[in-house]
């Protein structure tokens, strides 16, 4: 099995022949305006797609979708992906997701299959109190093959995550960081201590954190939350744009 990071929240995920595209925002460089109410505005995407973007976007087999916020699902994936692909989202994602042209879409009520797989849906929380309500729905996914690999997507540490934890005792668990916020209120994705909580849950598989530097309100850097995490002394993967990690042997010495 291995794990790529092609920018935020943005993953390709190989197992067991199968090449899964995670959350696609493949726009160029600052060609959306900054999130409305939200700290330090500048265009997103804030950085490009790494040079080997063309390369680790072939040869998919199928497409996953947690929610459509425009950084987990823009226009120029709409417009660039391969339509007949089966694309899993969440059911009330579906209809939308038809309309911009995708013929083999598949919601997700609870489990589907997929190749050799499955595929679980699980819920989550994009924040607290009344915005999660606003930002919802959000959803993650557990891949599961010969190995099982635990997508929370837009989520704080919450019940929902905690749960899926202990259901489906994942090998891998990816976690969007950043600590996403407004001018006001709390992080709307995980924030480092909500990360150390993750990895508190998670004692028998690899931790993963993406969805960092890439979008104007996402405040906690990569440097930031490995230093949260030396000190709370949690081992976890922060990859770099365009990096290839193994599930269970770390970076790839290849990727670019």
């Amino acid at each position: 099995m291995t794990l790529t990071l092609i920018r935020h929240a943005t993953l390709v995920v190989e197992m067991d022949g199968v090449r899964v595209l995670v959350d696609p925002m493949l726009d160029d460089v600052g060609a959306r305006p900054a999130i409305a109410g939200t700290p330090e505005q500048r265009p997103n995407p804030l950085v490009p797609l790494p040079p080997n973007a063309d390369e680790l976007l072939s040869d998919l087999d199928a497409i996953v979708v947690t929610h459509l916020h425009a950084d987990h699902f823009d226009d120029a994936a709409a417009e660039r992906l391969d339509h007949g692909l089966p694309l899993l989202c969440q059911p009330a994602d579906a209809d939308t997701l038809a309309d911009r042209g995708f013929g083999d879409v598949r919601p997700v009520e609870s489990s589907v299959p997929l190749g050799g797989m499955a595929v679980h849906r699980t819920g989550g929380r994009h924040g607290h109190g009344e915005m999660a309500d606003k930002l919802g729905p959000v959803s993650g996914f557990v891949l599961e093959g010969t190995r099982r690999v635990y997508i929370a997507g837009d989520t704080v540490w919450c019940d929902d995550v905690a749960q899926s934890l202990a259901r489906y005792r994942p090998h891998v668990t990816v976690v969007n960081a950043g600590g996403a916020r407004f001018l006001e209120g709390e992080p709307i994705t995980m924030d480092a201590a909500d990360v150390v909580a993750t990895a508190d849950a998670h004692l028998d598989g690899e931790l993963v954190a993406v969805h960092m530097e890439a979008i104007n309100h996402c405040l906690v850097t990569r440097a930031d939350l490995r230093s949260a995490l030396d000190e709370a002394g949690v081992d976890a993967w922060l990859p770099d744009d365009g990096e290839t990690i193994l599930g269970s042997a770390g970076p790839d010495s290849s990727a670019g």
